[in-house]
């Protein structure tokens, strides 16, 4: 397994993965698919702000891709940022979701960032076990807040505080 920054042509890839999870899971909260168009702007808002996108590379398949996002667009947030981490079904249970998380943290350390924000569906334990066993710490659940599937979705806060390098 390889893990790197994303490119360009990593975006089909990407695209296979995060339609996969509309479709078949409750990990985004969206019905509506993606196209390489719509990633490839995503990517270069990512590039422009200086937040990573990694994805994980086996095989010569994008099997998993993690990302920083602002958190919310006000000053006052400047050093937060939300994460987000996708693995293709293929692949899954392979350790590729911590590798890439292990990455995501090794690459805001020392940056400007001092928190790292995780919203997990309510019971997605794989995602909130994963997330605790690299240091996050969970904030608490906001419950029936977002629907998918017809059903009330739980989301799960947790965080994690950057050392300073």
């Amino acid at each position: 397994m390889l893990i790197r920054s994303a490119s360009e042509d990593d975006l089909p890839g990407i695209v296979e993965i995060y339609n996969d999870a509309v479709d078949n899971t409750v990990a985004i909260w969206n019905n509506d698919h993606v196209d390489v168009n719509n990633r490839r702007a995503w990517l270069t808002e990512h590039q422009a702000d200086g937040l990573p996108i990694l994805v994980a590379v086996v095989d010569d398949r994008v099997a998993g891709y993690a990302s920083l996002s602002h958190f919310r667009d006000f000053q006052g947030y400047a050093h937060t940022a939300e994460n987000s981490i996708y693995v293709h079904p293929d692949f899954q249970g392979r350790g590729i979701a911590s590798a890439l998380m292990r990455s995501l943290i090794d690459d805001a350390t020392g940056g400007h960032l001092h928190v790292i924000v995780a919203a997990i569906e309510g019971e997605n334990a794989a995602s909130i076990a994963l997330h605790r066993k690299l240091g996050f710490v969970s904030a608490g659940t906001i419950p029936e807040c977002g629907t998918k599937f017809g059903e009330w979705l739980d989301m799960h806060l947790m965080y994690l505080r950057l050392p300073a390098e």
